[in-house]
């Protein structure tokens, strides 16, 4: 039975995650207007949201860090008000500079304290080791269903208005966030084995991490992830705009993708806590990788288009419980959410190069050819390292 304030914590971390990924994941639908309104290039744009994707990843374990040491609830709360006033900046932007400082650098910074790097390890220090996957993939299917509902209610607003005050629905939203982020409550004592290590400092923390093969090939894979799913929201709507098919189609594909991710984030949670975590991620890039190839073969249609988003949907973020629980399974918890930050830190530099380079391959060729071949290159590498990791605990927490 799961205590009352553990109760209360795991709900305000699976709201604040809703809204968090639900905003950051309706940024691909600002793109034709923004192009279209301010003098800025695909490329621009592409840049604005690959910074974006690298400042959260950077600010990660930092933030991390203060976490750890300080417990999720100052952070989250920090991160919501700089998440609002990068959105106010984003709205008020006149050029792509604009448009960088405040959906790239200070909505990166923002993204990075209310998200998975923060909110996984809060959750997971309120759960017994032996419920943390399952627990983990509840949250994280939870906060699926901000996708589900904010992209397609972002899209009718630019529509019947503007894409400026989209915006600014969404820098409501992100302050909605502060009293959620106060339910977390204060840091929770570590018990049983989890007090392994407690003394332990971060530089030997860091040594004991990037001597284990497991936590190496874990930080390679996770690049597969953030290059393939920050492609597809940055860019999915502009590919679907050279096929014909309508803007609608793209919001309704994204809010798609946040409803089956509800169902596979549990699932793939669920299955973590009875099966080889390790062997799931590889399942889980392996089978997204066939669902690019088989979307491609075929001819893109809006029906073609909705059953993708659906299977990537139910695949789409099953790496997040099963990522951050393993790093808990090797390390415990005691410095978690600083070196989840460092694993994340790899997603987001594929991130980075997922919505940068996407951008910059469109105006250079007019297509994303050449960026789909990459997502399958990266993707079935990312199955390999998994199947080849080492999921064994450290030493030290074997004994405890």
């Amino acid at each position: 039975m799961i205590k009352r304030n553990s109760a209360l914590a795991l709900a305000g971390a699976a709201v604040v995650l809703t809204l968090c990924m639900g905003m950051r994941q309706s940024f691909g639908l600002f793109q034709a207007p923004v192009l279209a309104d301010l003098p800025v290039t695909a490329a621009g744009f592409g840049f604005a949201i690959a910074l974006q994707s690298l400042v959260w990843g950077l600010a990660q374990p930092p933030l991390g860090m203060l976490a750890d040491r300080y417990g999720a609830r100052p952070v989250v709360v920090g991160g919501a008000l700089v998440y609002a006033l990068g959105l106010l900046m984003m709205m008020t932007a006149g050029g792509t500079w604009g448009l960088v400082f405040g959906a790239g650098v200070l909505v990166g910074t923002g993204v990075a304290a209310t998200a998975f790097g923060i909110l996984m390890g809060a959750v997971a220090a309120h759960v017994p080791p032996a419920r943390r996957s399952e627990a983990l993939g509840a949250v994280a299917a939870l906060g699926s269903f901000g996708t589900m509902l904010i992209a397609p209610l972002s899209q009718i607003v630019i529509e019947a208005v503007d894409w400026q005050m989209a915006i600014l629905c969404m820098a409501g939203l992100a302050l909605a966030m502060l009293p959620f982020a106060w339910m977390l409550g204060p840091k929770p004592a570590l018990t049983g084995a989890d007090t392994a290590g407690t003394r332990q400092s971060l530089r030997d923390a860091m040594a004991e991490a990037m001597n284990h093969r497991g936590f190496l090939l874990l930080t390679l894979g996770f690049f597969a992830c953030g290059f393939q799913l920050v492609f597809i929201v940055t860019h999915l709507p502009t590919f679907l705009s050279t096929c014909g098919i309508s803007p609608m189609v793209a919001a309704q594909s994204l809010g798609l993708v946040g409803l089956c991710n509800v169902v596979g984030t549990y699932t793939f949670g669920w299955l973590g806590g009875r099966y080889s975590k390790k062997n799931l991620l590889a399942g889980l890039y392996f089978a997204r990788t066939v669902a690019i190839l088989v979307y491609l073969a075929l001819p893109i249609t809006a029906t073609s288009t909705l059953v993708f988003a659906g299977t990537m949907g139910f695949l789409w973020l099953g790496t997040a419980p099963l990522t951050s629980a393993l790093v808990a399974q090797l390390f415990g918890l005691r410095h978690m959410s600083m070196l989840y930050g460092f694993v994340f830190l790899s997603h987001q530099v594929g991130s980075f190069l997922g919505a940068w380079v996407g951008g910059l391959v469109f105006d250079a060729t007019g297509s994303y050819g050449l960026l789909w071949a990459a997502m399958i290159a990266v993707g079935f590498t990312a199955a390999l390292l998994n199947v080849l990791m080492d999921d064994r605990p450290v030493p030290r927490l074997a004994a405890a």
